[in-house]
């Protein structure tokens, strides 16, 4: 079996974001980490690589500096990572993007891909269903749970109260949750590995099936109006006195903002 899981190197929040000019986020000036959903996806496939000796692949698309993520998914035990990297592809929203993942797993032998249910700088959840729609294979999203029954894939789709099992042959496309799993830690032993192993690297050229008009900022149908940082909150106001009091006042305030009636 081979497996491709889809990572994202993402802005670590806690360090604040920067934006360039056009409104999309600096990466390069940011801190970084590996989407959390993604790295329950890439969890996911290490246990069905324990479990059928499956071949796992890790694919990201960013700065040279991804080559980070890769390394530490292949820490973790993937055995090949691939970066797709090209000035002509910065500034992707989710078409871009998944046009040019695509276009990349189009060079790659795959029986499961799976990626993140979303990344959290864009919150979309389109990037996993657009590579499926591009791809023409079939995507169960919101996965709280993945097995392997001969040639098909069976997941557990989450819903509010509920979930769906859901059965689809491979090839197919999963979307993961972050609480699929916990994900493993890398070991040193992985670590000294992943930095004695290759990373391939593609471009532009390296693509498979697809149109420069649909690629980097120029081929985004999705505009960026305005960017910013969190808002921050002010301090607050605190109400020292007995409790009836403070209830009392509270209550107003909620009353004079029309939150209750």
């Amino acid at each position: 079996m081979k497996i491709v899981v889809c990572i994202k190197q993402v802005p670590d929040t806690k360090g604040g974001v920067k934006f360039n000019p056009d409104g999309t986020l600096d990466r390069g000036a940011m801190l970084t980490i590996m989407n959390p959903d993604d790295k329950a996806g890439l969890e996911a496939a290490l246990r069905l690589k324990d479990q059928y000796n499956a071949e796992v692949t890790v694919l990201t698309m960013g700065l040279p500096k991804a080559e980070e993520v890769l390394r530490e998914a292949m820490a973790m035990g993937a055995d090949n990572g691939i970066l797709v990297t090209d000035r002509v592809l910065g500034g992707a929203d989710t078409w871009a993007t998944s046009t040019t993942l695509a276009g990349a797993l189009r060079n790659i032998d795959y029986d499961l891909i799976i990626t993140g249910r979303q990344a959290i700088d864009g919150d979309t959840a389109q990037v996993g269903p657009q590579i499926s729609e591009h791809l023409d294979i079939p995507v169960i999203s919101y996965a709280q749970d993945i097995k392997i029954d001969g040639d098909s894939v069976i997941v557990q789709r989450q819903y509010e109260d509920r979930y769906h099992e859901v059965k689809a042959k491979m090839p197919c496309l999963v979307t993961a949750l972050s609480e699929l799993n916990e994900a493993r830690y890398m070991t040193p032993g992985g670590i000294f590995d992943a930095y004695d192993k290759e990373i391939t690297v593609w471009g532009r050229a390296d693509l498979k099936d697809v149109d420069d008009a649909n690629l980097g900022l120029k081929g985004s149908p999705t505009k960026i109006a305005k960017a910013s940082d969190k808002v921050r909150k002010g301090a607050g106001e605190m109400l020292s006195t007995d409790a009836e009091t403070a209830v009392n006042e509270l209550m107003a305030r909620l009353a004079e903002k029309h939150v209750i009636i």
